[in-house]
């Protein structure tokens, strides 16, 4: 019997220990292996839950028990989440977490001591929820050279926009029902200005090019910009917006960022709406491939981690490899990077477009006197600035995929 050790038991840790109990048999049957939950850690106590005889509140008990062979860390946040991973994987435990915190700023670090200690440190539910993702770019994915990385990575904003589309309404409406329904936090910003897309693809470009990939660095851009009035002419356009996190590896160089994007419907993330998540991975052999699910949740969740714990369970005493070395990745500069911009402006503007930019068709919707807009040519990060920067009738723009 394969014991194991849940760090924290909130909405992911409480997810994994129902997977486990649940579907303890199945697993049997499907791996031979028979997988316990033998410890969960938390500062509290859950009087008359199931799993109350097995809550501790001393690490030590954990780190000490020569018969936990696994340990999860569902905790979030570094600081104790960090001191408890290297803990463990010094004392030949492995480790798997859904904290993605925690993996993009100490991810290659806990992987070289995990190999260190014929352990191995494991992260799936990191990225997308339920979506297995990071274990197809290290296995399924090691025959082809990945070019680039797209992807709606975020469910939350997924969630508003999806309804902001759909429903024409506001951004401060579909934020405050996202909260009531419990997609959103009281405090949204981690979601909202898009650093929670920030750190997942982050780690996908460390992963896809071995070297690190430091969110810090990265270009991010929320959606607390994104009004009902540009789905509306993104409607026109037969388009939709969502927030976008992509990186294209070029040579050395690795450009990534976080944006709201207008994507045309027959993009395959178009139809990525509500909390699911699609993650849409280009191989120099593969061509694209897109990996749909569940971005959220914690049964969704929690699966992921289950199927580390799965993998872990039948590679013990080995360390299961990753290409993420902590070597820092060249990072292509922002400011040349290339794109077409969506841009909103009032129809006072209009000689100035043609100036800047060379506008010479516009959108205009029905009734809508005021305003218009128009699409500019692919052009620099930095030469789009520029020009827009003196656009004074300029209410707006999106980058468009």
């Amino acid at each position: 019997m394969i014991k194991v050790a849940i760090f924290g038991f909130g909405t992911v840790g409480s997810g994994v220990a129902e997977v486990l109990d649940v579907n303890r048999a199945e697993i049997m049957k499907r791996t031979g292996m028979d997988i316990e939950v033998k410890y969960i850690l938390d500062l509290r106590d859950f009087p008359g839950h199931k799993f109350e005889s097995k809550v501790v509140h001393d690490v030590d008990i954990i780190l000490n028990d020569p018969e936990v062979a696994i340990c999860c860390e569902t905790m979030g946040g570094k600081t104790f989440a960090y001191d408890y991973t290297k803990r463990a994987l010094a004392a030949g435990k492995s480790v798997c977490s859904s904290n993605k915190e925690l993996v993009e700023a100490y991810g290659p670090e806990l992987i070289e001591l995990a190999k260190a200690h014929e352990c191995s440190y494991l992260f799936e539910a990191s990225e997308g929820g339920g979506i297995p993702i990071i274990r197809n770019i290290n296995q399924c994915l090691t025959a082809d050279k990945i070019e680039s990385i797209m992807g709606i990575l975020n469910g939350t904003t997924n969630y508003m926009l999806t309804k902001m589309d759909r429903e024409g309404a506001d951004y401060a409406e579909v934020l405050k029902e996202a909260q009531d329904m419990g997609y959103a936090e009281q405090n949204p910003a981690a979601d909202v200005e898009g650093h929670d897309a920030g750190r997942k693809i982050a780690i996908l470009a460390s992963l896809a090019c071995g070297k690190t990939v430091p969110y810090q660095s990265l270009y991010v851009e929320g959606i607390t910009c994104i009004t009902s009035m540009d789905f509306k002419y993104a409607a026109k356009l037969g388009m939709s917006i969502k927030l976008i996190g992509q990186c294209r590896i070029e040579g050395e160089q690795v450009f990534a960022m976080v944006s709201p994007c207008l994507i045309k419907n027959t993009h395959p993330l178009y139809m990525v709406n509500d909390v699911f998540n699609g993650v849409l991975v280009h191989g120099n052999m593969l061509g694209d491939a897109l990996f749909y699910g569940a971005g959220a949740g914690k049964l969704p969740t929690a699966s992921a981690v289950c199927a580390d714990v799965i993998a872990l369970a039948g590679s013990l005493g080995e360390h299961i490899p990753c290409k993420w070395a902590q070597e820092q990745a060249i990072l292509a500069p922002h400011e040349a990077q290339k794109h077409t911009f969506f841009v909103r402006m009032k129809q006072t503007g209009r000689d100035e477009a043609v100036s800047l930019f060379g506008a010479t068709e516009y959108i205009e919707l029905e009734g809508q006197s005021e305003e218009c807009a128009f699409v500019t040519a692919e052009m620099t990060e930095q030469d789009f600035a520029q020009r827009y920067a003196k656009l004074s009738g300029a209410i707006s723009r999106i980058r468009m995929a």
